[in-house]
């Protein structure tokens, strides 16, 4: 249906054409996505305007407007935009307009800070990758912080990310991603919402209703009760900027967003070669 666009075919540079065909391809399986579930759709900002504020919110509006086209209601909608600083700074702008942002490849506190203080509706912090960067790294301070207090420092980024939002009123819900295993999921209960194989949720059914194990208890371990209870430094509730966020990001964050941000633009590339291989298709 992109391809067949006659909006889009009527463009006069192939770069043009095919980063239109691109949104409205986005936008068509968003539509359908809506009717199919109850709740919110994220749609993909690309990746290759990560560092582009202004871009980034043009995007937006462009693939927002596609979607009033074919009767999507906003409040149905998020847009998932790269945690840069240019990103973070993009949500702020978008949810001041009333558009809902999904802040992702988050790997710090300062990223996760920022991102609430900017007002985004889901900041989404990768569980498993951390741990991975620690198993093969050295030399980041925040995660051999948590290693120290034996911790695993995707767990302890979740737990303190929580626990910052909703001590101080932050109306941004934490997503915790790249869960690996059944472990992770009792270590989150109570996170605003979970990423998790569909191998990971089928281990659930062997989980005994009372466990022998206490690791594998169905308590909550985030409440906002208990975030009320949890100290953060003088360091952390500063009024965060991009200096201090850069300041803030270790070795893992910064590595791990340039190689998320890098992949996800790398695929945005592919897609629109692949179009640009079939068109224009038979029948336009």
């Amino acid at each position: 249906m992109a391809l067949a666009d006659s909006s889009c075919a009527g463009l006069e540079t192939t770069e043009s054409r095919l980063s239109c065909i691109s949104n409205k391809a986005m936008v068509n399986v968003g539509g359908d996505l809506v009717k199919l579930v109850p709740g919110r759709v994220s749609t993909e900002v690309d990746a290759r305007l990560a560092y582009d504020t202004n871009g980034i919110i043009r995007k937006v509006h462009d693939l927002l407007r596609l979607y009033n086209e074919i009767d999507v209601p906003h409040d149905r909608l998020l847009f998932k935009i790269p945690a840069t600083w240019q990103g973070i700074e993009a949500a702020r702008l978008l949810e001041s307009e009333g558009i809902q942002t999904h802040i992702t490849f988050v790997y710090s506190f300062a990223q996760a800070a920022a991102a609430a203080q900017a007002g985004a509706s889901v900041i989404q912090i990768f569980v498993g990758r951390l741990r991975d960067w620690a198993r093969n790294h050295s030399g980041d301070t925040e995660i051999e912080t948590a290693i120290k207090s034996g911790e695993d420092p995707g767990l302890a980024l979740v737990r303190r990310s929580y626990n910052y939002i909703h001590k101080y009123g932050y109306k941004s819900k934490l997503m915790a991603a790249a869960v690996r295993n059944k472990q992770d999921l009792f270590s989150l209960l109570g996170v605003d919402y979970v990423i998790a194989p569909l191998k990971v949720l089928q281990s659930l059914k062997d989980s005994p209703a009372i466990p022998d194990d206490e690791k594998y208890s169905f308590v909550r371990k985030l409440t906002p009760e208990t975030a009320t209870h949890y100290n953060f430094t003088n360091k952390e509730l500063v009024k965060w900027d991009q200096l201090s966020m850069a300041s803030a990001m270790g070795p893992a964050s910064v590595e791990l967003l340039s190689a998320g941000v890098e992949g996800y633009a790398n695929q945005a590339k592919r897609v629109e070669e692949l179009f640009g291989k079939i068109w224009p298709p038979p029948n336009v």
